[in-house]
């Protein structure tokens, strides 16, 4: 599930088997909707983590309702533009890109087993795109208290941002990924193209994403 507003964009990908995973992340972009209406006194760091709790909590209620849904859950990135402030709230597996002057970065950590075993020297990079487990989140939007990382950057106008899950990132090398957002204008054929390379590489999951440029930040 995605959402792109004027000022937040989010990605979701559920976990948990259809259609439980798909219930966890309507359920996370629904929480995370009211968000783009962001009023003067709230603080947007605040805002992001204060629904996706919700969007935990719901998820809590749901799987205590119905005992099918248990295990369910969903990895979550969102982006909220703030003036010229970007507040990052990020769990899981799905990630966040920025491009500036043809150069892309990935500006969030992969909540996973591989990411760690690379952290502590276990893996190389490409080692861990390889490796059989590279799918085993080790945190979620899951029904139980959460913590988001987040983090806070400043952008200019002309800034591309991605938000994409793993059936992405996982199977489209970054040089790739930074090629096609630095060629493609027009941001709908940008997505279009990226999810077609996806497709290409035998992506073995559903390709969520949303490809947005920073057009004014006053």
């Amino acid at each position: 599930m995605a959402f792109a507003g004027t000022r937040l964009i989010a990605v979701a990908d559920g976990m948990g088997g259809a259609p439980a995973g798909e219930v966890a992340s309507e359920i996370v972009i629904s929480a995370l909707a009211p968000v783009e209406q962001l009023t003067a006194g709230q603080a947007p760091r605040d805002a992001l983590v204060a629904a996706l709790r919700t969007a935990s909590q719901r998820i809590a209620e749901v799987t205590r309702a119905d005992p099918q849904t248990q295990g369910m859950g969903s990895t979550v990135t969102a982006m909220l533009l703030h003036g010229t402030s970007l507040t990052i709230a990020h769990i899981g597996d799905s990630r966040g890109y920025l491009l500036r002057d043809g150069v892309l970065r990935q500006v969030t950590r992969d909540d996973t087993f591989v990411q760690e075993l690379v952290d502590h020297g276990g893996l190389t990079p490409e080692e861990a795109r390889r490796h059989p487990q590279r799918s085993l989140v080790t945190r979620a939007v899951q029904g139980v208290p959460i913590d988001p990382a987040t983090t806070v950057l400043r952008v200019t106008p002309d800034d591309r941002l991605l938000l994409c899950s793993d059936g992405l990132s996982d199977v489209v090398e970054d040089e790739l990924i930074g090629q096609v957002l630095g060629t493609y204008p027009d941001r709908e054929g940008c997505a279009r193209q990226l999810v077609k390379l996806a497709h290409q590489a035998g992506a073995p999951d559903n390709v969520t994403l949303v490809v947005a440029d920073v057009a004014e930040t006053g």
